[in-house]
């Protein structure tokens, strides 16, 4: 999974350009789009009983995807956080909701404990940035890349974001696994073929067997 050094340097920039657009954003406008993105998730994505959706604890102003999660526990889904157990190890899975006991992770984000490890049939992913590709550039520790890789069946992967961390092209390398939609306040993107062609939904969301 090495990047030659141009392309390591030029993918180090961009991050630090985009986190830093995405830091700037009031606190009301990114109030108004994570409810955008709430909404188009709730209403474009069905979930069945006992479907298992991984996302993340949101970090350094990315979309908040926990209240999607409470409403799709109500529908009978079960949520999960990542857990970073090692360096360039995939990561874990455990299953979180509102009250479960936690300890403090990598960046201090919160682990489950004392709960089942889960393979997850769905997973929300951050993007730093995406291109029209379906790609995404993360914060550089490739561990979605590599959790995905080690995953099977894989689940169905959906990046949500602002619509400010879409950029060209992320430079995608061979390594790189591509998500299969893309959710922003303007739209939902179904990736296919290395291309995004927008969809409105509903889309069921099933248990990976």
């Amino acid at each position: 999974m090495a990047l030659s050094p141009e392309l390591a340097d030029w993918r180090r920039t961009r991050r630090t350009e985009l986190l830093d657009q995405r830091m700037a954003v009031e606190a009301a406008q990114r109030t108004a789009w994570n409810t955008q993105i709430t909404d188009r998730l709730l209403q474009a994505f069905t979930v069945e009983d006992g479907l298992v959706v991984a996302a993340y604890w949101p970090f350094k102003g990315e979309f908040d995807p926990r209240f999607a999660l409470h409403a799709w526990r109500a529908r009978g889904a079960h949520s999960a956080l990542p857990v970073v157990v090692a360096k360039a190890a995939p990561l874990q899975f455990r299953l979180w909701w509102p009250g479960v006991r936690t300890s403090a992770g990598v960046y201090g984000l919160p682990v489950p404990e004392g709960v089942d490890i889960v393979r997850p049939d769905v997973v929300l992913m951050p993007p730093v940035g995406f291109d029209a590709q379906g790609y995404r550039l993360g914060y550089g520790g490739g561990y979605y890349d590599r959790t995905l890789a080690a995953l099977s069946p894989r689940p169905v992967k959906i990046g949500v974001g602002f619509e400010l961390s879409r950029i060209e092209t992320i430079q995608p390398q061979a390594h790189d696994i591509a998500m299969d939609f893309i959710v922003t306040q303007d739209g939902l993107w179904r990736v296919d073929a290395g291309t995004t062609t927008p969809v409105a939904g509903p889309i069921a969301l099933a248990r990976q067997t």
